[in-house]
């Protein structure tokens, strides 16, 4: 579950929010491809076969009623696999066994969606993992948050990085009158977590890019945005609740990797990457509680999300980070999921569609 939190105005109720996630083998190359617990480590370049017949087929497979999405995976013999996403488990014969040599493997997400614990007021300089949102994100008697990410820069300016649903995500004039635009103010605590109401809450940054989603067919391929730090309101360093500081340089992902995050909702949690190369469609709102509409992602990571543990609704714009204890490097953004699956953009890729980097060590 990885989209914003949507709290009733009236009743102020958090609403409960479905996302909208070995042996040693050939493929280990040295003794760093070998994690905790002995699992094997899968390298995206050593997926780089599996990854051209995935994508050979994937239209071919989201065309099939009821898959989500495809993605790139190691079997439990640490072997190239073709990950099929699907809202419910398919009858027997419907997927076929395998693709072009390579075992397929169906990954029961449910419908996947976009998501927004900590989500206490903070004193200024404040860290980040933490509940926050826009101003603007109220609309049709509900309010939404989601989390406050992470640090970047470009040059020497710093911003907060989250997603566009968390930072931009109204993207209509309906139910407020509003459209999301540069400028807003960027709160922490979010709207959830203050009573649908901005008394009290600290302003600490200024709404600096639009959003990647809206209208469906545009082209970027994150969800991601950023808002430029207003003075003495955000820790210069970047600290992360629970996390601490992270690394300034980054790191790709790999099947198997251990990694974390801390988020709005489910705090400091840990799970580990099962597919890389993921093709997905996800569902958002065109504001909060409005209309739907849904985009799809390629390149994408999976996360494992087993009853919601890794991430959960109001989580959307948490950093995934290597899950080591100092300095660890981003890995991933996470934005959306379902009960079972997390779905992050690489973190290189945001980086890249943004022009900046992290603020770290």
């Amino acid at each position: 579950m990885a989209r914003r939190l949507t709290l009733l105005l009236v009743v102020a109720l958090a609403l409960g929010i479905a996302l909208a996630g070995c042996g040693k083998s050939s493929l280990v190359t040295s003794p760093a491809d070998v994690g905790s617990g002995g699992v094997t480590v899968v390298k995206q370049t050593d997926l780089v076969g599996a990854m051209r017949v995935q994508e050979a087929h994937t239209p071919e497979l989201m065309a099939m009623p009821g898959v989500v999405g495809t993605a790139v995976t190691a079997d439990d013999a640490g072997k190239p696999a073709i990950m099929v996403l699907t809202e419910n488990a398919m009858p027997a014969g419907r997927l076929p066994r395998s693709l072009e040599g390579y075992a397929v493997v169906e990954n029961v997400t449910g419908k996947i969606v976009a998501f927004a614990a900590h989500t206490g007021k903070q004193t200024p300089p404040i860290q980040l993992g933490t509940s926050g949102g826009s101003v603007v994100d109220l609309a049709n008697g509900y309010c939404c948050s989601g989390t406050l990410g992470s640090l970047v820069k470009k040059g020497t300016t710093q911003y907060i990085l989250s997603n566009s649903h968390v930072f931009a995500g109204d993207v209509v004039s309906g139910g407020n009158g509003k459209v999301s635009a540069i400028g807003d103010d960027i709160m922490q605590p979010g709207y959830v977590d203050n009573n649908c109401s901005t008394s009290g809450v600290n302003l600490v940054a200024d709404v600096s890019s639009l959003s990647t989603l809206y209208p469906p067919g545009s082209t970027p391929n994150v969800d991601c945005a950023i808002a430029q730090v207003r003075s003495g309101m955000v820790r210069t360093d970047g600290a992360i609740l629970e996390v601490g500081t992270i690394s300034a340089t980054t790191i790709a992902p790999a099947v198997n990797m251990a990694v974390k995050k801390s988020g709005r909702t489910t705090g400091l949690t840990r799970s580990t990457i099962s597919g890389l190369n993921a093709t997905v469609t996800v569902g958002y709102e065109t504001e909060c509680a409005g209309s739907t509409f849904n985009k799809t992602f390629t390149g994408q990571i999976i996360i494992r999300n087993t009853r919601s543990r890794f991430l959960a609704g109001g989580d959307s714009g948490s950093l995934m980070v290597q899950d080591i204890t100092t300095n660890p490097k981003a890995v991933g953004l996470l934005f959306a999921g379902s009960s079972s699956t997390a779905v992050a953009n690489p973190i290189s890729t945001v980086l890249s569609y943004l022009g900046a980097t992290m603020v770290g060590q």
